[in-house]
């Protein structure tokens, strides 16, 4: 019989009584009588004693009583090796089923493993809960400069009535509609513009508080910004960099709808700009994600504007759709709450302002400087939780990205002060 764990040869099996390294008898016995000497060689029956004892009970070993001591380790089976310890309460070979890998360990606000999608999403809380005064701060400061540049530029530059104006008149010719299109992509990418400036910005500010909130070590707003400030002018231009590269790209689309506009047919021209534009689109989301881990890397390596842009590409490769992925739901429930603390915020402002809530609900896009205002105030708000949310989920996904490909955790681990750690227990998350 083919010898596998747990199995043995039956004529191995000791008789009752018998231990199996103990030494057989060395004179016959009356229970077993020696065949005689001159036995017929031609019958070999004559060789058997005629008593024989009973044949082994094989069962199950029974399960020894609760002792409260932990039983000792059982044997290695010959053959197949010594199986070491696999953690606590005696688990042994978890690989073969007999309990679970080891937990791994959690200085901070994450395991040190590979992490799952829920792990992220936990991490960026965790750590605004446990360090909501530098988080709050670095966020609310970028959160002001950021939503002042926002009313500013609605209540003096761009004209978002313009727009709607011709969107809503049915008589509107093909040119008005085009202008009007024009108007609304414009004041629209501005305002994503300032956004993603402002999310860039506090993704670096917050890179070293949330790199310290993994090992489980505090930091201050201050420790924070001088550890941010040699590398503020690597990050206005890593930022500078990434929008030209996007906004180039989605602009390229739409350059020859804008030629054969010129050229006269302003209705192809216009829906070739369209096409073209959400064609490139595509092209400049793919170089989004690419790149969205390139300020974290940037802040936490000490690296140049290049560099961090190829640690970015290289950690995303194979794991795009992942990346995308986790920090589409990152954002969606970053606008959710924002969407609660800022939605009270603009109909106060539409209350408050001249022609009240129905007038705004009519008017739409007249707004005046005490609805300007007031909804900046709930915006602030807002991006002051989003903020950490966003970057949260970003630093982590750069920090797991780092741990699945370089081992990462092993240097955690050790900054982190964890003795004997190794990743070989770590389970991957998904």
């Amino acid at each position: 019989m083919k010898d596998t764990p747990g199995w043995a040869s039956p004529g191995s099996a000791p008789s009752d009584g018998q231990t199996p390294d103990a030494p057989g008898p060395t004179e016959p016995t009356a229970a077993q009588p020696t065949a005689p000497s001159d036995a017929d060689p031609q019958n070999p029956a004559a060789k058997w004693s005629q008593v024989q004892p009973p044949p082994a009970q094989w069962s199950a070993p029974a399960v020894p009583p609760n002792t409260g001591q932990t039983p000792p380790p059982p044997p290695p089976v010959p053959g197949q090796g010594h199986r070491p310890p696999g953690g606590p309460g005696g688990h042994y070979g978890w690989g073969a089923g007999w309990g679970g890998p080891p937990p791994a360990a959690k200085p901070g606000v994450i395991p040190l493993r590979p992490l799952g999608v829920g792990e992220i999403l936990d991490g960026a809380v965790a750590t605004m809960r446990a360090h909501w005064r530098t988080v709050l701060g670095l966020s609310l400061a970028v959160a002001v400069v950021t939503e002042t540049v926002v009313v500013l530029l609605r209540g003096l530059v761009l004209d978002e009535s313009a727009g709607t104006e011709a969107l809503d008149n049915p008589s509107a010719t093909v040119g008005e509609l085009t202008r009007a299109m024009e108007y609304s992509l414009l004041n629209s990418g501005v305002l994503v513009l300032v956004s993603m400036i402002g999310t860039l910005v506090a993704t670096a500010l917050l890179a070293t508080v949330i790199s310290r909130a993994v090992i489980g070590k505090p930091v201050t707003t201050g420790e924070a910004w001088r550890d941010a400030r040699p590398q503020g002018a690597k990050l206005c231009g890593l930022i500078l960099l990434l929008l030209l590269l996007t906004f180039g790209v989605t602009a390229a689309g739409a350059v020859p709808g804008i030629l054969v506009a010129l050229a006269g047919a302003a209705a192809p021209g216009a829906a070739l700009a369209v096409l073209g534009s959400m064609g490139t689109a595509v092209v400049a989301l793919w170089l989004v994600v690419r790149y969205s881990l390139a300020a974290p890397a940037l802040m936490l390596e000490k690296q140049g504007i290049q560099k961090s842009m190829s640690r970015s590409a290289k950690l995303v490769r194979g794991a795009w759709w992942r990346v995308f992925g986790i920090q589409l739901l990152g954002a969606f429930i970053a606008n959710i709450v924002a969407a609660i603390v800022v939605v009270p915020f603009t109909l106060l402002a539409a209350a408050l302002s001249g022609g009240g809530i129905s007038g705004f609900l009519t008017s739409g896009s007249d707004y005046g400087w005490t609805f300007l205002v007031i909804s900046g105030i709930g915006a602030v708000i807002g991006s002051m939780i989003t903020f950490p949310i966003s970057s949260g989920v970003t630093v982590l996904l750069y920090i797991d990205q780092r741990i699945r490909r370089e081992a990462l955790d092993l240097d955690l681990a050790r900054a982190a002060g964890v003795q004997g750690y190794s990743s070989s227990g770590a389970t991957p998350g998904s």
